[in-house]
């Protein structure tokens, strides 16, 4: 089955269940009241959003510059840069590191590029496990599932849903008691910190003139995860790039606003490098994997660049009507909402990707609470563009496409057709997109054209 028709059956289904579509509004609703709440820091959010915006455009357009100047800062004090052109790259890479050091466990802290790249699974087929250690992600694991929102991985489940999954996983007693659920997932994370040989992180932000890998998080797992093992892995983005430590003043609050609502997320870490002498704690050896996977191709498109200004906050999945309707597992990528489908088609093909661009209203809600501003409901209309130039566009569409043309250009066609014609005619192009769910469009007995002679 393509993905298409895999995405209607899923979006279809997701839309008619009113306990998925409770759960979302009411994680969601949640959301919304802590992020106004969030956003009385600001006394000029716009100007906020301008300046980070103008940062995040001219980093874009010099990255070149940046990505060497981070490289030698990085590298200056110990650590290793490893440059990935794609999934299968870093993926070699990441084995080549397990296989040095004869990793059999591995703690990771949550990140959504580790998702892209499908490492979990690589890893252990390889027989290294991987345990993820924030909450979200570890509920999610247990549930052979992947996260099902940027920023909230469970957000899907309820807190019965988890309770029932833990009792069936970890064998626990039932409970309907958050704490202890808490409880439960710390306890057994608590040994995996301390017996793993790797931990591996993603990166929020990288810092040029530092040569520092920013990471930002709320439960302290990602700190434990670089902390004891000796050696740490980051894999990051190229597009993540700061020009300078001073950025994060700026970017930072931005970033917990957006996408928790908080003033500043609970810890903000900077890794430049492993442990150095005079130091207590730390990995002996750290690497950044520094990803292309796709993005200096979305660059290649200078109207569409833009996209990679994002910082990942999840404030455009939590605004948009077709995302709280159809759930972020119907979207099939790593990357859900209406982000997601920007940047998917340029990460994993427009071929088998372009329906995600489609799948919008275009009411510019996203564009509206993105805090660098990027014009998102404009980028869906410039893949829809860019499928249709690739020639990827249906038959079926292209044919109808063709005689509207057609007909639009010649009132004498137009009017040629009794209105009966062109209702059967609608009606059949029409039933399995807008008549399934609405009445039929009708045309009326007679044009605007018609009329207008009648009436002279």
């Amino acid at each position: 089955m393509s993905k298409l028709k895999q995405f209607l059956i899923d979006s279809e289904t997701k839309s008619f269940d009113q306990n998925h579509r409770a759960t979302i509004r009411f994680n969601i609703g949640k959301y919304n009241a802590a992020v106004q709440r969030g956003l009385t820091q600001y006394s000029d959010h716009e100007l906020a959003r301008e300046r980070a915006s103008y940062i995040k455009t001219n980093t874009i357009k010099d990255l070149d510059k940046y990505l060497m100047e981070f490289e030698a800062n990085f590298t200056a004090r110990g650590g290793k840069v490893i440059w990935a052109r794609d999934a299968q790259e870093a993926l070699k890479e990441i084995g080549e590191i397990m296989k040095r050091k004869r990793a059999k466990s591995v703690v990771k802290s949550k990140s959504m590029i580790t998702e892209e790249i499908h490492m979990n699974e690589f890893l252990e087929k390889n027989g290294v496990e991987v345990v993820e250690t924030d909450l979200g992600e570890y509920i999610v694991q247990l549930a052979e599932q992947r996260p099902y929102h940027i920023v909230t991985p469970a957000m899907h489940m309820s807190k019965k849903d988890i309770a029932e999954l833990f009792v069936r996983k970890l064998n626990i007693a039932p409970t309907d008691d958050a704490q202890e659920l808490v409880g439960v997932a710390r306890r057994l994370l608590r040994d995996k910190y301390t017996s793993a040989e790797i931990g591996i992180t993603g990166g929020n932000f990288l810092l040029a003139d530092v040569g520092g890998v920013a990471v930002t998080e709320n439960e302290g797992n990602a700190r434990l995860s670089t902390t004891f093992p000796k050696t740490h892995i980051a894999i990051v983005g190229i597009e993540k790039m700061l020009p300078s430590i001073m950025d994060l003043d700026l970017f930072w609050p931005l970033l917990s606003t957006s996408g928790t609502g908080q003033n500043v997320t609970v810890y903000n870490t900077i890794f430049t490098g492993p442990r150095q002498p005079n130091e207590k704690d730390g990995p002996e050896e750290m690497y950044v994997i520094l990803l292309d996977n796709g993005r200096t191709e979305l660059m290649s498109h200078p109207e569409k660049r833009e996209a990679l200004n994002c910082i990942r906050c999840g404030a455009c999945l939590n605004i948009c009507p077709v995302y709280k309707n159809i759930g972020g597992h119907t979207y099939e990528s790593t990357y859900s909402g209406p982000i997601g489908s920007v940047l998917t088609p340029h990460f994993n093909g427009m071929a088998e990707n372009k329906h995600l661009s489609f799948a919008s209203s275009l009411c510019g809600a996203c564009t509206s609470v993105c805090p660098v501003k990027i014009n998102i409901h404009n980028l869906l209309l410039l893949n829809r563009k860019q499928s249709v130039d690739m020639g990827l566009a249906d038959k079926q569409e292209k044919t109808a496409f063709k005689f509207w043309l057609k007909a639009m250009k010649s009132r004498k066609l137009m009017n040629m057709a009794p209105s009966g014609i062109k209702n059967y005619v609608v009606k059949y192009i029409l039933k399995d997109t807008w008549s399934k769910r609405r009445e039929p469009m009708k045309i009326a007995p007679k044009s605007f054209n018609q009329l207008w002679k009648e009436r002279s």
